[in-house]
């Protein structure tokens, strides 16, 4: 007999229910297998699916597996913030001074609470990265992909921090929000650099809704078009910061994304002085019930 499990769908990057990038997180995944697991994400149909375990490591409040329609992930930005939230609000974890931790294939993550705008936002800390270049075969399919020019000024780059981004700067955020990338030759692209996706940004002009414009591109993984993406801006801070666009100490900035695919979400992301990445944004829990899985 199928048992009833805890299930919710949290909306993340978003104060406002049904816009930013849902995730739905099983709090009670026990004792269902991987392809189990797998199913459930590829009927749920969203980016990401996640499933709460016990921590097997006595320093993390929870374990994490999280799956894509047609994979697992080791690590991903809004199904980390979303499923935190999910357990907060679930009474299932009481963060501390410190926050909590999450227990996921990456590895451990920190995420904490800080007051913003007098409302609170869950941040998460990204795991560390490792960049590799493209090459320029790689960037001449990344361009006919994305069918528009990228900004030569910054060498496009493969970053790893559990997710796999490959991130390319475009000219404006005008340029960002136009394209039409072709997603059956973005699929291919993905698979033959082993990248999850590919994160393109751009600045916003004086006065606009943000520092940058991204937009995060998954065909390979199901994903036509990632709504908001913590993981992908994520890489994109860490190639800002190589790139000497946030100057050398502490930098903070604002992102936008999703506004093509209706689904508006705002990202804060703080890089410190010795590079680390955290990533910040607001959840709301959209849906609740159980799966009888």
């Amino acid at each position: 007999m199928p048992l009833p499990r805890a299930y919710t769908v949290v909306d993340v990057f978003s104060q406002v229910p049904f816009y930013g990038n849902p995730v739905a997180v099983v709090l009670d995944a026990q004792g269902l297998s991987e392809a189990e697991m797998q199913t459930i994400a590829r009927w749920t149909n969203l980016s990401e699916t996640t499933f709460v375990l016990p921590p097997s490591d006595p320093r993390a409040d929870y374990r994490l597996r999280i799956f894509t329609p047609a994979s697992e992930l080791p690590f991903a930005g809004h199904p980390t913030l979303g499923s935190a939230h999910a357990m907060i609000a679930a009474g299932r974890v009481s963060p501390g001074p410190e926050g909590i931790v999450q227990e996921c294939a990456r590895g451990l993550v920190p995420i904490r609470i800080e007051e913003a705008d007098g409302t609170a936002r869950l941040v998460f800390t990204l795991p560390e990265a490792q960049v590799t270049p493209l090459g320029e075969a790689a960037i001449a399919d990344l361009e006919a992909y994305l069918g528009a020019p990228i900004d030569r000024a910054l060498e496009p780059v493969r970053v790893d921090v559990g997710a796999v981004w490959v991130v390319a700067r475009l000219r404006s955020a005008q340029d960002v929000l136009a394209l039409e990338p072709d997603l059956t030759r973005g699929a291919a692209f993905e698979r033959s650099v082993k990248a999850t996706g590919t994160s393109v940004y751009a600045p916003h002009a004086d006065g606009g809704p943000a520092d940058i414009e991204v937009r995060s591109f998954c065909p390979a993984d199901a994903i036509p078009e990632d709504p908001v993406c913590g993981s992908g801006n994520g890489a994109v801070a860490i190639v800002r910061r190589r790139a000497g666009e946030l100057g050398p100490g502490e930098a903070r900035y604002n992102a936008t994304q999703g506004s093509r695919v209706g689904r508006a979400g705002r990202i804060a992301l703080r890089v410190a002085a010795d590079g680390a990445v955290e990533v910040g944004g607001h959840c709301v829990t959209c849906a609740s019930g159980h799966l009888h899985a």
